[in-house]
């Protein structure tokens, strides 16, 4: 068989695998999830149509995620029914080498490669409509963990929690630079254990807390409180839990520049630059997986459908593992957010090269 027949050959097998698992799997995320979520829908009276169209904006972000896990089947169940059939043996017989016959694979992990790192990009913002047509905005209204806002004046706030029903934060760092840090001048740093929200005011009483004002010239001007009314501040709760996103929802751009702001209030950072790492290394676990997958293939020589499926899902297993448990010890700063990124790809990029070098050619 001529190479170039070889080549249509492997790489139309792989795209319509690819497709197919990349297209499909995603409806296993949108079951699950709407079963996990059927009765908080329901307690909302949410219509029909509103949560089919929020699965449909959402379905680009389980697209993302699916990437690396249709590589891997697509490789597999590529090559390995070849290696079974002797197809393999073959072309070395003809003169082809392993890595000439895979190498179309290795092409189009390059292509969806790029794919993934431009879809990484369109996923937050369809996870804004998606998460404003289940009212996930109004789920947020009620107490949230920690999050990062800026406020109308230019602050940037942080805090571990909010109670809308209390009007209570707590935890509270803020961070007010001259023109967002653009011009010269005294950087306010204020942390208070808890803040309340007098309504009628339109403003914040901060509690037990310290204000810093530090100067250009190095001066620095220090005050404990045991009550600090912050005028600056006169977003309500409502408003704050309305307009602050979710990680999902903010562009890789977006996480850096929030990242910053987190990190110039002193605030933890390890979980927005281990999300913002992410949105680069999914993408690059495509062709990653392609190069593991590929020999991994050609290992068993006997045997059917069954072994590439117990082939791939012990593989997806490993990776799915190795990325919650490298992820979450990003999040703990256990691991620096970019080698929680990137570790399981570096496991899989070596274990690749390993197989692929012991392949006979």
């Amino acid at each position: 068989m001529k190479p170039r027949i070889l080549d249509r050959l492997l790489a139309g097998t792989f795209l319509r695998l690819f497709l197919l698992f990349v297209l499909g799997a995603p409806l296993l995320f949108v079951l699950g999830d709407a079963v996990e979520n059927l009765e908080r829908y329901l307690d909302r009276d949410l219509p029909l149509a509103d949560v089919i169209w929020s699965y449909a904006y959402q379905y680009p972000q389980f697209v993302f995620w699916s990437f690396p896990i249709a590589a891997l089947l697509a490789t597999v169940f590529t090559i390995q029914p070849m290696t079974v059939h002797r197809e393999v043996m073959a072309t070395k017989a003809g003169g082809i080498s392993f890595y000439r016959l895979v190498a179309p694979l290795f092409f189009l992990g390059l292509f969806f490669t790029a794919a993934g790192l431009v879809l990484s990009e369109a996923v937050p913002k369809a996870n804004q409509i998606a998460a404003e047509l289940r009212q996930d905005r109004d789920r947020r209204a009620g107490t949230t963990g920690q999050f990062v806002y800026v406020t109308d004046a230019g602050e940037s706030l942080m805090a571990r929690g909010l109670s809308q029903q209390r009007g209570r934060m707590e935890g509270i760092t803020l961070l007010a630079e001259p023109d967002g840090g653009l011009a010269e001048g005294p950087v306010v740093h204020i942390m208070a254990r808890e803040g309340y929200w007098d309504p009628e005011a339109r403003h914040w009483e901060l509690r037990d807390g310290y204000r810093r004002e530090l100067h250009p010239d190095g001066h620095e001007d220090y005050v404990n409180f045991d009550t600090w009314i912050h005028d600056a501040l006169v977003e309500g709760p409502e408003e704050i839990v309305e307009t602050y996103l979710d990680e999902d929802e903010m562009s890789r751009g977006e996480l850096g520049t929030l990242a910053a702001r987190v990190e110039r209030s002193g605030g933890d950072t390890g979980r927005l630059l281990v999300k913002r790492e992410q949105r680069l290394a999914i993408p690059l676990a495509t062709l990653i997986i392609i190069l593991f997958g590929a020999p991994l293939a050609t290992s068993s020589k006997r045997g059917g459908a069954a072994i590439g499926i117990g082939m791939s899902l012990a593989t997806t297993i490993l990776y799915l593992m190795l990325f919650r448990i490298a992820g979450a010890a990003g999040y703990a700063g256990t691991l620096s957010p970019w080698l929680a990124a990137w570790l399981p790809n570096l496991i899989f990029l070596v274990a690749g090269l390993v197989l692929i070098l012991r392949v006979r050619t």
